[in-house]
């Protein structure tokens, strides 16, 4: 009984949540309503009015309208938040309480994107009377048999010459019979889909029989879940208080969703047109996928390991961090100047052999017309030209190779040489030689003591920090010192 009460439970929040979805976008207010039916039986002043099976409000005023065919017109008032909202093609009818004879007014409705206003009628084409349990009771009572009896053979004499009005008047006298044929025209047009409908049945039920034990799990777990929900219930009331407001809040989300939606149906009819080719990138790749499955799990093997390095070198991180932190302020000048010594702009002299040795397109150092050796490459360029020039190695065996000077005596290294030095003692480095063929960029000192540097030594000093910098200042003078 406890179970079963708390299924009532779940499945009545349920109910509460979909109307709480519907009355997010009506008024919140009163509304009252005026419903058309055949006849009012039953129904008093301040009795329930429900809209889909929840209390909304109650029932006024009622008075009859019309001449020849007279119909009951019963006011019905929204008192509760939130179930005003009933549609165009809302649907109204008099249901019993209980068998003392007690009736209200229950509506469903309806989906139709046009509301109701306040004080809109319901028409009496969607609204049915219910026909009371007393009445019929009474039939079988005499004299009201007998009564009965007289009425149908003096009426039939008259109603045989209007077959179509006597059944008009028997469909709308009686809202099952008016129900049941709807709903037979609805099934007629729907045999092709009752149909499927029982073919996939079938294949279902056929499933659910392979798999009771799962079913019958789940409906454990359900009933175990709908206790547990039952203990909160609380917790349940307070979190549909809340969902009104959340549901205002998601509505420009909901909005939003709807146009990304929209705008993924172009993409959305690519992907379908492109599913085969995708089939096939899938199928062929189910072989890649097998053969690459050892190579991931050895890296993971390995991330474990490299997880563990990397925590045992926690201190020495941050170690570094501490040292880079406290790094000279010669650092700056120093990588300009190694980013300087690489570029390929700067070389000096053009040489056909940096062209035909330098790295390949899209190499940021690649030439491709003519130019020369950076800075970097002419440094290793003189230990690979000095060992090529002093050693021979082949197959055969190992030179030493000896220059000995003759004519000029003996060579003295002077930093300011003499025209005799350069004839004898030059080693040719090319064209370009600071203060051998060309000025020395470090001969002419300002007033301040700073030197006059080439337009290299200039332009190396542009790229630097600003004027002023000391660690600039200094690195020049090493570098371009005599």
């Amino acid at each position: 009984m406890r179970r079963a009460g708390a299924i009532a439970a779940v499945v009545a929040a349920c109910v509460v949540a979909a109307l709480a979805l519907g009355a997010n976008g009506g008024d919140g207010g009163s509304k009252t309503y005026e419903i058309v039916f055949d006849n009012a039986f039953g129904l008093t002043n301040g009795g329930d009015f429900k809209i889909a099976g929840v209390r909304a409000g109650k029932t006024e005023d009622m008075h009859l309208e019309g001449q020849g065919h007279p119909v009951a017109v019963v006011e019905a008032r929204v008192t509760e938040p939130g179930q005003a909202d009933l549609r165009a093609d809302a649907t109204c009818e008099v249901r019993p309480q209980s068998f003392i004879g007690e009736y209200f007014v229950e509506c469903d409705p309806g989906s139709s994107p046009r509301r109701l206003p306040d004080g809109g009628r319901v028409p009496l084409g969607r609204t049915s009377s219910t026909i009371g349990f007393d009445l019929v009771n009474n039939i079988l009572r005499r004299p009201y048999r007998d009564r009965l009896r007289l009425i149908v053979g003096e009426l039939g004499a008259g109603l045989a010459g209007r077959p179509q009005d006597l059944n008009a008047a028997i469909r709308r006298a009686h809202p099952g019979l008016r129900e049941t044929s709807q709903t037979l025209r609805i099934l007629g047009r729907q045999t092709r889909t009752i149909k499927s409908l029982i073919g996939d049945a079938d294949r279902v039920i056929g499933e659910l029989e392979k798999r009771k034990t799962d079913v019958s799990r789940f409906v454990r777990e359900a009933g175990h879940t709908a206790e547990t929900a039952s203990t909160r219930r609380e917790a349940l009331g307070e979190t549909f208080q809340r969902l009104p407001a959340f549901l205002t809040e998601l509505r420009p989300y909901a909005d939003r969703l709807g146009d990304l939606a929209q705008a993924q149906q172009p993409v959305l009819r690519d992907l379908g047109a492109a599913s085969g080719q995708l089939d096939t990138l899938l199928t062929r790749l189910q072989p890649f996928a097998r053969t690459g499955t050892p190579a991931l799990q050895s890296l993971g093997d390995a991330s474990v390991v490299g997880r563990r390095a990397v925590r045992a070198s926690e201190d020495e991180i941050h170690q570094l961090r501490l040292i880079g932190q406290d790094a000279p302020g010669l650092a700056k000048p120093l990588r300009q100047f190694l980013q300087t010594i690489d570029d390929r702009k700067r070389a000096v002299e053009n040489d056909p052999r940096a062209a035909a040795t330098g790295p390949p397109a899209p190499d940021k150092t690649h030439i491709s017309g003519s130019g020369g050796f950076t800075g970097m490459e002419a440094i290793w360029d003189y230990f690979y030209w000095q060992a090529l020039s002093t050693n021979s190695l082949d197959s055969i065996g190992h030179v030493l190779r000896l220059n000995i000077t003759l004519g000029c005596g003996t060579v003295n290294y002077v930093n300011n040489p003499s025209d005799q030095n350069r004839k004898c003692g030059n080693q040719w480095l090319g064209p370009t030689q600071p203060g051998v063929t060309t000025p020395d960029p470090t001969r002419n000192a300002t007033a301040s003591g700073t030197a006059d540097y080439s337009p290299v030594a200039q332009a190396v000093a542009a790229a630097g920090p600003p004027s002023g910098d000391a660690s600039t200042t200094r690195l020049l003078d090493y570098l371009l010192a005599p």
